[in-house]
């Protein structure tokens, strides 16, 4: 019988005990798939030539190496499962998992292919994504998608869901997931924003010196001096509104959080003396608009910057032809043996991630191209990015620096900025850069 992609469907499974050991209990629905090859498999043969032999009168077997490339359309939870394997999960509370802020671990899941017409299953597991792209584009019709360039572990076949390679995976008894029911986002379901400058302080906390703050799309995280999380601020302050979801846990996006105002209102009536204050006019301005990072108590006392803005959105990008966000995370394949089977992706280990934001837009003022030109380091920073997809979720970026600009002029057509954009996160302390990307999305 001729194989037809109609007939693919895919899901996945978050490999909680693990790299390359899915629990082989639920699955969610990828989505609606441009690009899938679960048997990308590169068998690393090597001929071995020999005196007294016409041709290479061996081959040596190599490691295994399994990639699978993937492009969902924007469709369900899955784009966002993906984006947060590329980013990595932070356990923030709870059950509750968010893709926060860049992880030094990875974020494994377990994907697995179904044809329809005759209930054959491909499973690869140990899927991590090495680089992901989230692309729009506004000068022609379709979905926005999610590019994910993948090494996985390992590939394997079964006509039963019966898997045999390392933990005998058995999916026979979970159920497979129907597809989303929800139109993919368009492009025109997307916002996306910038601040040009900041307000450098805005919010002043004053505390123990060596205590520390992480300040996400979504939380604010309170630390004690040994990292442990603060203890002043628990689920029972602030009448037990929910402001508080869990010891040391702010939720800034949060009825009683929704300005500067109110955010140090609950944190003054949750802790004896006062720590919290706020800056000349910076009353109004919107919590989720504080720059992303981490920052320390030095001197018992830290300023942290936020936009002076009273809503999430920023200034728009006029006239966006096309967005493009780029995750590059340089992971370092550990090859080795697993189940006797000698495999390039054995191990994985996350590499220097690198953020970068391209953008063409039909050219509009000066404002950008003043940036990049700024006299000083300071006057070439854009403190704050947000790419928000309404219900959807939100993702911020922390202080861009433009490296390109390009302006070409072509006689008889429109004139089109094309300018690329780097992140390095906020703060002063620790692996501050990690929040050059934070978001409030919620990962399985």
């Amino acid at each position: 019988m001729v194989k037809l992609t109609q007939d693919i469907q895919a899901a996945y499974e978050v490999e909680t005990s693990g790299y390359g050991n899915p629990p082989a209990t639920n699955l969610y629905h990828l989505g609606l798939l441009d690009t899938f090859d679960p048997r990308k498999v590169e068998m690393n043969i090597t001929p071995i030539p020999s005196i007294g032999q016409s041709t290479d009168a061996h081959h040596a077997s190599g490691p295994i190496d399994v990639t699978l490339p993937l492009k969902v359309a924007l469709q369900g939870d899955g784009w966002k499962e993906l984006l947060g394997n590329a980013i990595g999960k932070t356990d923030v509370y709870g059950s509750v998992d968010t893709a926060h802020s860049l992880t030094r671990d990875t974020y494994s899941h377990a994907i697995i292919a179904k044809d329809t017409s005759t209930a054959h299953h491909t499973l690869c597991t140990g899927v991590v994504a090495n680089e992901v792209t989230l692309e729009a584009d506004y000068t022609a019709g379709g979905y926005m998608t999610l590019e994910a360039n993948c090494t996985a572990l390992y590939t394997e076949d079964a006509d039963t869901a019966l898997f045999t390679f390392n933990d005998n995976d058995d999916y026979r008894s979970v159920e497979f997931p129907t597809a989303p029911t929800t139109d993919p986002l368009l492009p025109t379901d997307l916002t996306v924003s910038y601040a040009a400058a900041s307000d450098a302080d805005a919010l002043q906390l004053t505390d123990t010196a060596g205590k520390y703050v992480e300040v996400g799309e979504r939380y604010m995280r309170f630390f004690l001096e040994n990292g442990n999380a603060e203890t002043e601020y628990t689920t029972s302050d602030d009448s037990t509104s929910g402001v508080f979801p869990a010891t040391g846990v702010m939720d800034i996006d949060h009825a009683s959080s929704e300005t500067l105002t109110e955010v140090i209102n609950v944190l003054n009536a949750a802790t004896s003396p006062t720590v919290a204050a706020i800056g000349s006019g910076a009353g109004g301005y919107d919590p989720q608009n504080l720059l992303k990072g981490i920052y320390r108590m030095t001197g018992s006392a830290v300023n942290i910057p936020c936009v002076a803005l009273t809503t999430p959105t920023l200034t728009a990008f006029n006239n966006l032809k096309t967005v493009s966000l780029k995750i590059a995370n340089n992971n370092t394949p550990i090859p080795g043996k697993t189940d006797s089977i000698w495999l390039q992706n054995s191990g994985m280990a996350r590499g220097k991630a690198d953020i970068t934001l391209d953008i063409t837009t039909t050219a509009h003022d000066e404002t950008l191209y003043d940036i990049y030109r700024g006299a000083t380091a300071a006057d070439r920073v854009i403190p704050l990015v947000r790419l928000d997809f309404g219900t959807n979720g939100s993702i911020a970026l922390t202080n861009g620096t433009i490296t390109s600009f390009s302006r070409p002029l072509t006689g008889g057509s429109e004139v089109t900025d094309t300018i690329s954009i780097k992140f390095r996160g906020n703060g002063d302390f620790l692996n501050y850069s990690a929040f050059a990307i934070s978001t409030d999305l919620t990962l399985q």
